[in-house]
């Protein structure tokens, strides 16, 4: 089974920019090109830099959500209540409770993400008996650089079966 850890989480909120995912969730290459081309938008275009301004600390997030029935993938990071929303984004709420939490690293951010979501989604969290994900918002969370390769983990809410 893959290294992971369950982890007692406070709540905490992501203020995101999101993109609603068009692809079928079963067509990996299209998510992927689909979250690669809106990360690269939202770099290039300042709107990230914009939120990292209002961030409490250095992470950036790539969550996942369903919301009305929509597959939407966000930029974000972690913010206080109180901090002002940028045009455009949402407050996500994500619940105090326990994650699983793998870790991960890889040559770039988007690699990261989908080696920790391969692990978590494909290997974690359908062997693991004790828990299970019910759909609230998931998260890499990219933590920063190390010996030229980006670092992070996978937050997972679950709750006890």
């Amino acid at each position: 089974m893959a290294e992971y850890k369950l982890e007692e989480k406070d709540g905490f909120i992501v203020i995101g920019l999101g993109t609603d995912l068009k692809s079928d969730y079963t067509d990996f290459a299209g998510l992927s090109k689909e979250k690669a081309d809106f990360w690269q938008a939202v770099s290039e275009d300042g709107r990230l830099d914009t939120l990292k301004s209002i961030a409490t600390n250095d992470y950036i997030f790539a969550v996942n959500e369903a919301v009305n029935n929509k597959m939407m993938h966000y930029a974000g990071v972690m913010a206080e209540a109180s901090s002002p929303v940028p045009d455009g984004a949402r407050v996500i709420q994500f619940p105090k409770g326990e994650y699983v939490v793998v870790k991960g690293e890889g040559n770039t951010a988007e690699e990261l993400n989908n080696m920790v979501t391969a692990i978590a989604f494909g290997q974690v969290l359908p062997e693991e008996k004790n828990v299970a994900y019910v759909g609230a918002p998931n998260a890499t969370v990219e933590m920063g650089h190390r010996n030229g390769q980006v670092f992070g983990e996978m937050w997972i809410p679950v709750v006890r079966k």
